[in-house]
Formats: C-alpha cells, structure tokens, sequence
C-alpha cells in the first residue's frame, strides 16, 4: 500500500477531521476563521485534559502545542491601532491562557486545561452572537 494510504487508513477519523477542517479554513473570511480557531482551541484544551487524566502523555503533548499554537494565531491577528483596549485586553488573555496551558502540561491536574477551555468557550460565545448580528 502506497505511504499516503497508509497514512489515512491509520486513523480514519483524524483523516476526516483534518480534510473537514481544511475545507472549513478554505471557505472561512477572518471573523469566521477567529471563530474556527475558537472552537479549536477549547476542542484541543478538552481533549488534553482527558489525555490528562488517562495519562496519555502523548496525546496531551499534542494537543497542549496545538493549543499554544492556536494562541499565538490569535494573539498575531489582533490589531492593536484599531483594537484599542479589546485587543490589549485580549492579548493579557491569551498570554494568560499560554502560561496557565504551559505550566499545566507538566503536571497531573486537568481542571487548568477545562478552565481555560471554559474562558474561551465563553468568548467564542461572545464571538458567534456578535457575528450572528453583524
């Protein structure tokens, strides 16, 4: 069987997730992709902190760097000229969650990860409501 065959028979659920995921990025203009990267961001949280408690070490480093990662693509695309203090007040958030993300990866305690998860499930939230009326 070919690599790339391989390579998607492996875990066919990831396989959808990841062409669902592309498809959606594709198609998104800037505020749907911040609300993308939202639901993301609390899926990876969420699923680190079940890593977490069933102590699947690699499951947990993966989704802790793709969570730290969303952040910084979130905290890149914030205009501070035009933000003003939303876009100060989000970038202390962001940093926040990427410390409170950082320094629970390394110990046994999930609930850092469900609070931030919850944090941001409040802003994307927040953020699909104000889109809903624009």
């Amino acid at each position: 069987m070919p690599a790339y065959a391989t390579a998607l028979s492996a875990d066919p659920y990831a396989t959808y997730r990841q062409i669902d995921l592309v498809g959606r990025t594709a198609e998104a203009d800037g505020a749907a992709l911040v609300q993308l990267l939202y639901e993301e961001l609390v899926r990876a949280l969420n699923v680190a902190a079940l890593a977490t408690e069933r102590r699947d070490f690699a499951l947990k480093s993966e989704k802790v760097t793709r969570a730290t990662a969303i952040l910084f693509a979130l905290e890149s695309g914030l205009d501070f000229d035009s933000g003003g203090d939303v876009s100060q007040t989000l970038a202390r958030l962001y940093s926040g969650a990427r410390k409170t993300i950082i320094d629970a990866s390394i110990g046994q305690d999930a609930r850092p990860f469900r609070e931030v998860a919850g944090n941001v499930g409040e802003i994307a939230a927040a953020w699909a409501q104000a889109r809903g009326r624009a």
